[in-house]
């Protein structure tokens, strides 16, 4: 039987947008625990098939509970649940994410949020010597029908030490290398919501399995992994 994401994660978050305090939140627990406990199940289920073609060390389910400390926005709590998919390393790299937001606002992400500064240098090294085999994955016919364009923060001119003017700069600048893909409310609870996402993860392969080559390799292709 497919897992589904429950109607009540709209409901609620929706209900905490208008009475986003403690009060509230504490009056209505009950509910939210038991919401909890299905959208749990759920992310295990995405879990469960990212297992039969992937490597995965560890699934994370982020805390409803915001971190107030340095910020402006000083909710408590968050509007949505977000779960994250580390692949293991140090073989594999990347991860994927699954956002589950009210009001059209779901989403799911791969890619490379945050490189460590050798990793970034890396990987626009590889794309400074040749951005050929990059290109060729991410603008094949059926990835981008799936995920669209490489997205996330990138520096403005170029990053110290690149020409401005290298035809492969677009990727160069780039501080992130993420894919988004969105999904309306009615999206998310249609019963074939995890198979989509599973689709999509797949789809994303070529691409991981080039950039974990790109990672643990040096410049001549030699292996950084010790055996």
């Amino acid at each position: 039987m497919s897992v589904s994401v429950p109607k009540s994660v709209f409901t609620f978050f929706k209900k905490l947008e208008k009475n986003n305090n403690r009060d509230w939140f504490n009056e209505n627990k009950p509910e939210f625990k038991a919401m909890e406990k299905e959208v749990k199940t759920f992310y295990n289920a995405v879990l469960g098939n990212l297992t039969t073609h992937d490597d995965i060390d560890k699934l994370k389910i982020f805390r409803i509970y915001r971190d107030v400390r340095f910020s402006k926005n000083k909710l408590p709590y968050k509007t949505h649940f977000g779960g994250s998919f580390h692949r293991t390393k140090p073989r594999l790299r990347g991860g994927y994410y699954v956002h589950l937001q009210p009001n059209n606002e779901s989403f799911i992400a791969t890619g490379f949020w945050d490189p460590e500064s050798a990793d970034l240098m890396r990987i626009r090294k590889e794309f400074e010597m040749d951005d050929s085999e990059i290109r060729a994955i991410i603008n094949e016919e059926h990835f981008k029908s799936i995920w669209g364009n490489l997205v996330g923060d990138e520096v403005k001119t170029a990053p110290r030490g690149f020409n401005k003017e290298h035809k492969a700069i677009d990727l160069i600048k780039k501080k992130q290398f993420i894919f988004t893909k969105k999904f309306s409310d009615k999206d998310v609870l249609d019963p074939h919501f995890l198979d989509q996402i599973d689709e999509a993860f797949k789809a994303i392969r070529p691409y991981f399995d080039y950039m974990s080559d790109v990672l643990t390799t040096d410049l001549n292709g030699v292996s950084l992994i010790e055996d």
